[in-house]
């Protein structure tokens, strides 16, 4: 089996970029936080590019650095809650990847975030926002390869779940 990356999908908050880096460490593989890799190329942070360039730019340069993440070397690989937008984003996913949505109600994911600072998109009422984004995102999450439930669940278990569907449909 060719190793792929591992795609970890799901709301913010819902523990992609800490189960992420376990994940990583557990396999010996890269560990990518997208948002991360975004704030870096355009020098200032996500919620600054929403308030200066709005979320259309945000989406593009997403795009674009997701595709060259996707097109490197096989790594674990944090994106945004929004990334599965995209219809374009899902394709490349799927294409190099085995994509896990990690499932998480919308109350547990505000209440990880702690509030809505750094999250533009969650401003106001956290966890209204949260299960707005849920509502929206959420038949798109489902459509990934396989799904961890990460509601009550300890980080490291959660890992534990991940790195045996990388082992078993990834290759690592």
């Amino acid at each position: 089996m060719i190793r792929r990356h591992v795609i970890l999908v799901g709301l913010p908050g819902s523990g992609k970029t800490t189960v992420g880096r376990l994940v990583a460490a557990a396999l010996g593989a890269e560990f990518v936080d997208l948002d991360a890799a975004i704030e870096r190329r355009a020098g200032k942070s996500v919620p600054r590019i929403f308030a200066e360039e709005g979320e259309a730019a945000f989406r593009a340069l997403e795009a674009e650095i997701g595709a060259e993440v996707l097109g490197a070397a096989p790594a674990v690989v944090a994106p945004g809650g929004g990334f599965l937008a995209s219809e374009g984003a899902r394709r490349l996913a799927r294409a190099s990847g085995l994509v896990v949505y990690l499932e998480t109600d919308a109350a547990e994911a505000a209440r990880r975030l702690g509030g809505a600072a750094g999250r533009p998109l969650l401003e106001g009422d956290p966890e209204r926002n949260m299960t707005l984004l849920l509502e929206a995102r959420g038949p798109l999450y489902r459509e990934s390869e396989c799904a961890v439930e990460t509601t009550g669940a300890a980080p490291e278990a959660v890992a534990r779940s991940v790195v045996s569907l990388a082992r078993a449909r990834a290759g690592w």
